[in-house]
């Protein structure tokens, strides 16, 4: 019994496994059409047979490789992606999640690629048993995207782009594709809720950082930036105080924040800065500097006191008479400004006067000390 067993195993084990079939031979052999037989007249006179076609298939080299950007023809749908000739053996298949970057859930194949679009794919699997590839679109659209990103950060200009979900730190902004996150704090005039999503926002780049994957952006730079281009010294300009200090008051001018210094408040001294000034009050004030690389903001309303202490006596006045005070102001400083370079004018003429009158007397017979005394006197 047991040599009869053994000699069993021994048979079993001598017979081969049957050929799997790839593909193709799958296929022809479910085929049921009409048979072609070309006679050997034919093969002859057309100088190639099938024998000699399929020996020639059999020496092509196809040298894909895993990360090869190829081009390739999309022939059909399939199985929620789509079949792709790229001149393999057998024809590439594009998944669904592999072609676009920026899909919307839900989004069929059809809406992202149509039949007989001609493009580069990306090889990223290994052949499988029948030979097959998988490609992508969507990784050369990523590579693609940061190529963009980093030109955007590079010339620093602002630009739109869309919100697509919001958080309990900020929102996420979509940037040629790829997800970026705005902090809640560079978020200008609001809170970033439900009612961002969908919106466009000017956005300038905080953090660009390919390798960890991450886009930081802020929508109050890119504000900020764009009104200090308009703003300048001397402008009146409408503000909100928003908050009170012990050293003056911080005023919002078009979402960007100012610094209203109470020495700058009136030209009266002030003891009590909560009976000048409220959160939330309206008022004027003047630009006396500015910061453009920071957003920085210096401002007065003494400079716009028609009389001195008016904002502590009659703010109202002062806001009615913002302009002109301004005006009158300016004149008073430019016409200042100008006296002080005339004043400097004159006495770099008057000092190069006298070093003429000393080099006519040296040059009339005058002795070096003598002119080193009168050198000494010009500058005492």
């Amino acid at each position: 019994q047991s040599k009869h067993s053994r000699s069993t195993t021994s048979l079993y084990s001598t017979l081969e496994k049957p050929k799997q079939l790839t593909r193709f031979d799958r296929i022809k052999a479910k085929y049921k059409g009409p048979q072609i037989n070309i006679s050997p007249e034919v093969e002859a006179e057309v100088g190639f047979s099938y024998s000699a076609f399929d020996d020639a298939v059999a020496a092509t080299d196809y040298s894909f490789n895993r990360n090869d950007v190829v081009k390739g023809t999309v022939v059909q749908y399939d199985k929620g992606g789509c079949i792709v000739d790229i001149g393999a053996k057998a024809s590439a298949f594009l998944p669904l999640q592999e072609a676009s970057l920026i899909q919307e859930q839900g989004t069929a194949i059809e809406s992202l690629i149509n039949i007989d679009d001609e493009r580069n794919f990306e090889i990223i699997s290994e052949e499988d048993e029948n030979g097959q590839l998988m490609v992508s679109i969507r990784r050369i659209q990523y590579r693609e995207a940061w190529e963009k990103v980093v030109a955007k950060q590079e010339s620093d200009e602002p630009f739109d782009a869309q919100c697509v979900s919001v958080n309990r730190g900020g929102a996420i902004f979509l940037v040629e594709g790829l997800r970026a996150f705005l902090p809640g704090s560079h978020l200008t005039g609001r809170l970033p809720d439900d009612d961002l999503v969908g919106q466009t926002l000017p956005l300038k780049f905080l953090e660009v950082n390919q390798e960890d994957n991450k886009l930081v952006v802020s929508n109050r730079r890119a504000v900020v930036e764009a009104q200090m281009e308009d703003l300048s010294r001397g402008d009146v300009i409408d503000g909100l105080v928003k908050a009170l200090k012990p050293y003056g008051a911080f005023v919002e001018v078009g979402g960007m924040s100012g610094l209203l210094h109470i020495s700058q408040i009136s030209m009266d001294r002030i003891n009590d800065l909560e009976k000048v000034l409220q959160p939330g009050q309206k008022i004027k004030c003047m630009i006396i500097d500015h910061d453009k690389v920071n957003g920085r903001i210096a401002l007065s309303t003494k400079t716009l006191e028609p009389e001195p202490g008016d904002m502590i006596k009659d703010p109202e006045r002062v806001y009615e008479m913002a302009e002109e005070t301004a005006r009158v102001y300016l004149e008073k400083q430019e016409a200042e400004r100008k006296k002080r370079e005339a004043s400097a004018k004159d006495i770099v003429l008057g000092l190069g006067d006298a070093l003429d009158d000393l080099s006519v007397g040296v040059s009339g017979g005058e002795s070096d000390g003598d002119a080193s005394d009168n050198l000494d006197s010009l500058l005492s």
